[in-house]
C-alpha cells in the first residue's frame, strides 16, 4: 500500500467510490469492497470519512463542484450569450467520460432520498446547477437571444429536466435514443428551440 498525502488519498477514495457505487448501488456497496479497490485498509477509509454515508455525501458535493468547474471552463472565450448556452447544452455531465460514473451515483441515490443528509446534498447540488444556468439564461434574455415569455428560473428547470432525462436514458443504454434517422440530435433541437440558428461562422464548430 503506497502512502499518499491526505488530500490525494481522499480523492483516490472518492474516485474508487464513484465506480463502486455506480456498479453496485449505494446499499450493496461496502467499505470492504472499497478498501480492496483502493488498495488500502478499512481504517484508512474511516480516517477520511466517518461513514459510508459521509463518503457518499462527499462524492455528491465533489461531483457538483466538478460540473460547475467544467462548465466555467467550457465558457472561456465565449462572450455571446447564445453561444454560451449552446456550449452548456452540449456538455451534459451525466454522459461525459469524466462525469458518467459520478452521475450514475445520483441515479442510485433515488432509493436513499429518505436519508436527510443525502437528500440535503442532492438538493444543494441541484440548486447550484439551477442557479448557474439561470444566470446564463438571464444574460441571454437581456441580450434578446432567448425568449422573455418564460422566466429564466423555469427555463433553467427545463434544461435540468431534459439533461437528466437524457442522462438516464444513456445510463439505461437505450439503443438509438436522442437521435433520429437523419442524424438530428436532441441537443441540436434544444439549442435551436432555445437560442435559434447559430451564425454562419460557428456552423459545424
Amino acid at each position: 500500500m503506497s502512502r499518499l498525502p491526505a488530500a490525494q488519498r481522499r480523492e483516490q477514495l472518492l474516485d474508487c467510490a464513484a465506480k463502486l457505487f455506480a456498479e453496485h448501488g449505494y446499499a450493496r456497496a461496502t467499505t470492504a469492497q472499497l478498501s480492496r479497490a483502493a488498495g488500502v485498509t478499512e481504517p484508512i477509509i474511516y480516517r477520511h470519512f466517518k461513514s459510508k454515508r459521509d463518503l457518499f455525501v462527499a462524492l455528491i458535493k465533489r461531483t457538483g463542484k466538478q460540473t460547475l468547474d467544467q462548465w466555467k471552463q467550457d465558457l472561456v472565450g465565449a462572450d455571446d450569450p447564445a453561444e454560451r448556452l449552446r456550449r452548456l447544452i452540449g456538455d451534459n455531465p451525466m454522459v461525459s467520460a469524466a462525469g458518467r460514473d459520478a452521475y450514475r451515483v445520483f441515479l442510485q441515490a433515488i432509493s436513499e432520498v429518505e436519508d436527510e443528509k443525502i437528500q440535503e446534498a442532492i438538493n444543494n447540488h441541484i440548486a447550484r446547477v439551477h442557479a448557474f444556468l439561470m444566470v446564463e439564461l438571464e444574460r441571454a434574455q437581456k441580450a434578446h437571444r432567448v425568449t422573455n415569455k418564460f422566466s429564466a428560473e423555469v427555463l433553467a428547470w427545463l434544461l435540468i429536466n431534459i439533461g437528466m432525462g437524457y442522462g438516464m436514458m444513456s445510463a439505461f443504454k437505450i439503443a438509438g435514443h436522442g437521435i433520429d434517422a437523419d442524424g438530428t440530435h436532441v441537443q441540436e433541437v434544444l439549442a435551436r428551440v432555445l437560442v435559434g440558428k447559430p451564425p454562419p461562422e460557428s456552423a459545424g464548430s
